[in-house]
């Protein structure tokens, strides 16, 4: 069974890069969102078993857009993605139910790990 990812950020090269690391090592992007509102509307309609999110977006940032997918599926897996100095962020999208973070520009094993535990709670 593969594992269905939805990958969110508003620069479209990050998806991009994301979607090459995720595909090449056996995952499936079931979809990719430019905003926190896209994301949230997307999770409902496919149910992802994983979702990578940017935090800084317009219309909805990462942040709001973890409590609204928890309020839908408390059990939602989420990875944040965040520019280093992004800290105090990180640790409210961990608040939020975020389960796991990596910090850009990242490395391909850093993003595999980050799926791995959290595919494993």
């Amino acid at each position: 069974m593969s594992i269905k990812i939805l990958i969110v950020d508003d620069a479209t090269f990050m998806r991009m890069m994301i979607k090459n690391i995720v595909t090449k090592n056996g995952f499936e992007v079931v979809g990719e969102a430019e905003n926190g509102a896209q994301a949230v509307k997307m999770y409902e309609d496919i149910k992802p078993d994983l979702v990578t999110m940017d935090i800084t977006m317009p219309e909805m940032d990462g942040i709001e857009s973890v409590k609204a997918i928890k309020k839908i599926d408390p059990g939602a897996r989420i990875i944040m993605c965040s520019a280093m100095g992004q800290q105090s962020m990180v640790m409210e999208a961990i608040q939020a139910g975020a389960m796991d973070f990596i910090v850009k520009p990242f490395k391909q094993d850093r993003i595999l790990q980050a799926i791995e535990r959290v595919m494993n709670r």
